[in-house]
């Protein structure tokens, strides 16, 4: 993909991650912390994490027909090398969350899987959560910098 709408599908496409991954990450971490939150929001964050794998590579390979377009420069390299890892925290999140519907179904069917095991999954969504975060503003940063220069 390399055009919408005469602009580059990567300007457009990198607001979607931009607000699904951070959304993503804090309403799994409230969830796998709040069994109430749990309840209403598991299945919202599930098509929140599946639509956010799907539209990195996406988003990834708009990105990369940008940086072809416009020539490398370091500030881009580092971008794009960057923007590349994202798939993993993005998978990192879907994983957490399969984890999490297990125990939210477990749950309801009143087989609880145990405090260790609902203790570890979230932990696991603290971990994945705070990295994908942290990922997604490095990503964002180096892009800003990448466009707007260090000014």
């Amino acid at each position: 993909m390399s055009t919408i709408n005469g602009l580059p599908a990567h300007v457009l496409l990198v607001h979607i991650i931009v607000v699904f991954v951070p959304l993503t990450a804090v309403l799994l971490i409230m969830s796998a912390l709040w069994p109430a939150a749990r309840r209403r929001l598991i299945w919202l964050i599930t098509a929140l994490a599946a639509t956010t794998v799907a539209l990195t590579p996406i988003t990834t390979d708009a990105g990369e027909w940008l940086q072809h377009k416009l020539g490398g420069s370091p500030a881009i390299d580092k971008h794009a090398n960057l923007g590349n890892t994202m798939i993993y925290f993005a998978v990192g999140l879907l994983l957490v969350t399969a984890l999490l519907i297990i125990v939210h179904l477990r749950d309801e069917r009143g087989k609880p899987v145990g405090r260790t095991l609902t203790a570890l999954v979230a932990a696991l969504a603290i971990l994945a959560g705070s990295a994908a975060l942290v990922q997604t503003y490095r990503v964002g940063d180096s892009g800003a910098h990448a466009v707007w220069g260090t000014q």
